[in-house]
Formats: structure tokens, C-alpha cells, sequence
């Protein structure tokens, strides 16, 4: 007759003499180290009058024109884009903070543009644009837009195509948003095509005085400090903050907090000596319990 043999349960808890695998740590996050603040002495703001044909990139794979073949200075990137068929004024800055004010929808910078259209707009049609117009990623904000003369600027190479049956204007157009290729399509709802869109101004910075290609560096603003870092308001000043009306009791200093006071017991379970017959007084759960006087100036319960 075969002896059973021992069953193995998998389900059976380890021996406390088991050796027990120590489990490895995780392992520590290293976060990206926080760039220094730049002091106002090391920001820089560069104003570029950027070529007709140029990316608003400094690399590209294709070997077209960027901003390398113009811009020398390191640690700078352009504050906001210009398309690469558009001509104009490009801000470049090594900032973060300043670029941030620059190109974020919510600080509403005014871009201002020259914009060559073919055929002559109607008053109709420019009251459109100034009151909005509905394009295919939603209507456009509230935009200046008035028939301007022929700028005195450079020729572009190439040339624009121009027909002679029909005409030419300019016009000036002042937007705060800063949509993909938005001057051109608004441009094109009115039923009259961008020939060529120069950016003139960028809040109060223009191009005047800068050829194609030419840039010239400014001092970058004073940023106004974030709501974080503003100074608390110290106690040791003087003026009317610290002074008290006349009148007014001065608080003592030795009259203790209402969350200071030490914490008195329930009526029902102190143990007081009765003064007449010497005898404790029953504290048990049956005690009734007796309101204080209100004319009673030792009374714990009341309210200071």
C-alpha cells in the first residue's frame, strides 16, 4: 500500500523564519532644475524687419532661409510668429516672461499691418471687418480697418502679381488676436485677396528705421512683479493702519484670548465642597442641571 504523500497549498502564508525579498526603493524623481530669473541688465529685446520668404524658426531641414541668416545674438527665440510669405516686424527676446506678455491671447497686445488687397474694399465691407466676421474657426474680434495711402517701403522681390483691369489698395488693419494667417482670410471674406501684408507695429514698436533684414536691439521693459511676491505688510509701520480712534479703551495685555482660556469642566462633573455642610456634591448623570445666575460675575459659562 502506498504512504500519502504531503500536499502542497499554495495558499498557505510563508514561515516567519522565510527569508522575505526586501523590496527595492523607488526610485527618487529628479525634477528639471528651474532657470534663474533674468536680472534687468542681462534681458535683451531685439527688433528684426523680417525678409519676404524667411521662417520664424532659426533651423529647417529644407535649407530655406531663417532667422539664423539674420539673427547673431545666442539664447534668443522669436515673441510670436510671421507667416513665412509675410514681411515685417518680428520681436525676438531671450525673456521668458516678456514673451509670455507678448504673445498670450488674455494681454491683448494691438498688432498693426499694411495689407495690400486687390480691388478697392467698400465702406460696407471695411465696417465689416471692423465690427467682426464670421471665418471658419469662429468670428473674429472688433478690428480697425481703414483705406490708407501707398507706404513709402522697400520693393519686394519678387514683385506681386498685379493685373491691370483691376486695381490695388492698401489699407491698415489693427487686430489684438493672432490667429493662423487671420489678416489674410479676413481679407478674403470681404471678397478682396491679400497681395502682400506687412506688419508695421507691434504695440509701440515699428519698423521705422529698419531695412530687410536689419534689426536693432532695445533695452527689454521692466516686468511688473507677480501677485506671489508682493511684500506682506510689516507690523512696525507708522500711519493711519496703526493708529486707534480716539476713545477706543486700549485692549490689556494680560486678558488672555477666548482660545487661551483654560477649558472648564461640565457642571456635572466637577466635585465642589458645600460651604455650609462640608459635604461634596453628588455629580452623578440624575444631577439636574442648574442654570448660572445672570447676576453671578463668577459664573464660567458666561460670555466674555
Amino acid at each position: 500500500m502506498k504512504s500519502p504523500r504531503s500536499r502542497l497549498s499554495v495558499s498557505r502564508a510563508p514561515r516567519d523564519n522565510a527569508p522575505r525579498t526586501a523590496a527595492k526603493p523607488a526610485a527618487p524623481r529628479h525634477a528639471s532644475p528651474r532657470k534663474p530669473e533674468l536680472a534687468p541688465e542681462e534681458r535683451k529685446l531685439l527688433l528684426l524687419n523680417k525678409p519676404y520668404m524667411v521662417l520664424c524658426q532659426f533651423t529647417d531641414e529644407a535649407g530655406r532661409e531663417t532667422l539664423k541668416d539674420y539673427i547673431k545674438e545666442p539664447g534668443i527665440y522669436a515673441a510670436g510668429r510671421l507667416d513665412r510669405d509675410s514681411e515685417g516686424l518680428l520681436l525676438l527676446t531671450n525673456d521668458g516672461k516678456l514673451q509670455a506678455r507678448l504673445t498670450q491671447p488674455g494681454e491683448k497686445t494691438p498688432k498693426t499691418y499694411w495689407v495690400q488687397v486687390e480691388g478697392i474694399p467698400s465702406e460696407e465691407k471695411l465696417a465689416a471687418l471692423r465690427a467682426g466676421v464670421e471665418l471658419n474657426d469662429g468670428m473674429t474680434l472688433p478690428a480697425g480697418a481703414r483705406i490708407m495711402d501707398e507706404p513709402a517701403v522697400w520693393p519686394r522681390n519678387p514683385p506681386i502679381r498685379e493685373r491691370k483691369e483691376i486695381p490695388t489698395r492698401w489699407l491698415e488693419i489693427k487686430i489684438i488676436e493672432g490667429r493662423n494667417r487671420q489678416v489674410r482670410r479676413m481679407t478674403a471674406h470681404i471678397g478682396h485677396p491679400t497681395l502682400r501684408l506687412i506688419r508695421y507695429a507691434i504695440g509701440d514698436w515699428t519698423l521705422d528705421g529698419l531695412a530687410p533684414g536689419e534689426s536693432r536691439a532695445l533695452p527689454a521693459p521692466e516686468l511688473a512683479p507677480s501677485s506671489n511676491s508682493r511684500p506682506r505688510p510689516s507690523s512696525s509701520r507708522s500711519g493711519a493702519h496703526t493708529a486707534k480712534p480716539a476713545g477706543e479703551a486700549p485692549r490689556r495685555p494680560s486678558q488672555p484670548r477666548r482660545d487661551e482660556r483654560p477649558r472648564t469642566t461640565h457642571p456635572t462633573e466637577r466635585s465642589t465642597s458645600n460651604p455650609t455642610s462640608g459635604k461634596p456634591r453628588s455629580s452623578g448623570r440624575g444631577t439636574a442641571r442648574r442654570p448660572a445666575r445672570a447676576g453671578n460675575p463668577n459664573s464660567s459659562d458666561k460670555e466674555s
